[in-house]
């Protein structure tokens, strides 16, 4: 998950390179990123509920494949194509093996792990996340080779995950008639946990949609506006980003699950407040936010993962986890496409601008939206409150059946 999710946000710090040499325009910038979410959703709608029916193994073996095929694709490019050519490709790669990757990691942490299979599941995620963006700036201001070397040290990493697979994934047991009765569907949302889900959702999608501000502007905004830029730097900041969501994970575990989204959703609208008033004209107040957004990150992020977990049924964990991703991949991309539309008329700081402004709405949202649960939560449990660590019991894998 780590080495998938590391690979799909390599290219973030080495777009301005890309830029000045294909010589696009800020909309293809950001189409680019669109890419991303309207390629990384329908997967993740398709192959949620096939890591179910069919196993995980296969799911994740063509992950692999098809984020081998995107990065080749990026150390190719010699036009605008080959970049679309490798997004499809990474979508493609991390939307498959998200619902897939999740349930093998909830099925092999029992209720006694210091660290919870949700827990695990998102810090993989997030630290995939950090790790692409910091290594592809240091490699390309440090390397020769900047828009090369990234993505065959990635080729290598997935060389390694595709002998992992083979030695430690076991081959699924399902029968071949029931393989053959599988067909696309609806990942289905136990009715237990519908509730959880949208406000989790919301919480999620916000958390993804504050980090994905950072994720696609940070590096034209240091440039731009900053005259700070290099993709050393700007790896360096949106490392910084995902690097401060660790520790908040961490701690939010401590935390209810509610009560971690609370504190984390409060943080992200502080983020918003922060760039929409002066983040883009100022690197400390842009740090700031950047922290912000990864401490509220961490906290919404675990805290909705977590409590979705807890609700859902061993058999449905792949496909419920694909329609929770599928919202964090709608959050991480729809700030980019709208900054990229308001840029088509207005100054790329001052699409930022707006767009941070329209998301405070959303924070405030999410934080009713959490509180209103909390109060049913408390009525239908008689007013107990929930344990820290309470969790679904471990997973079975319905290939084991």
């Amino acid at each position: 998950m780590v080495t998938l999710t590391a690979g799909a946000y390599l290219p973030s710090p080495l777009y301005p390179d890309y830029q000045r040499l294909f010589g696009y325009d800020d909309l293809v910038m950001t189409l680019l990123f669109a890419t991303f979410a309207l390629v990384g959703c329908p997967a993740l709608l398709l192959c949620g509920p096939a890591a179910d029916a069919v196993g995980h193994r296969p799911v994740l073996r063509a992950s692999v494949l098809l984020a081998a095929v995107g990065s080749c694709c990026f150390a190719l490019a010699d036009s605008p194509v080959w970049l679309f050519a490798g997004r499809v490709g990474q979508a493609l790669a991390l939307g498959a093996a998200t619902g897939a990757a999740q349930a093998l990691i909830v099925r092999h942490r029992t209720p006694t792990a210091r660290v919870g299979g949700p827990l695990l599941a998102s810090l993989a995620f997030t630290v995939g996340t950090a790790a692409g963006p910091a290594a592809s700036g240091l490699l390309a201001h440090y390397v020769p080779g900047p828009l090369v070397t990234p993505y065959l040290l990635h080729l290598v990493l997935l060389a390694w995950v595709w002998h992992r697979l083979h030695r430690d994934v076991p081959e699924p047991t399902v029968a071949r008639e029931a393989r053959r009765r599988w067909r696309p569907v609806r990942p289905h949302v136990p009715p237990a946990a519908r509730k959880v889900f949208v406000v989790a959702g919301l919480n999620g999608f916000l958390a993804w949609a504050v980090v994905g501000i950072h994720l696609a502007l940070v590096p034209a905004l240091l440039e731009r506006a900053l005259h700070s830029g290099g993709p050393a730097a700007a790896g360096g900041v949106l490392g910084a980003v995902l690097a401060w969501s660790l520790p908040a994970q961490l701690a939010g575990a401590r935390r209810t699950a509610q009560r971690a989204q609370y504190l984390g959703v409060a943080a992200l609208t502080g983020s918003l407040l922060l760039l929409a008033v002066a983040g883009t004209a100022s690197l400390p107040a842009m740090l700031g936010s950047a922290l912000l957004a990864g401490a509220g990150h961490g906290a919404a992020f675990g805290g909705a993962a977590r409590a979705v977990d807890a609700r859902t049924p061993a058999e449905h964990r792949a496909g419920t986890g694909a329609a929770l991703y599928l919202l964090f991949y709608l959050g991480s991309g729809t700030p980019a496409v709208a900054v990229g539309l308001l840029a088509t008329s207005v100054p790329l700081t001052a699409a930022v601008s707006l767009t941070s402004r329209a998301g405070v709405p959303l924070g405030v949202l999410a934080l009713l939206a959490t509180f209103c649960l909390a109060v049913s939560e408390r009525r239908r449990t008689g007013g107990a409150r929930p344990s820290p660590t309470r969790r679904a019991g471990p997973a079975v894998d319905p290939t084991d059946r």
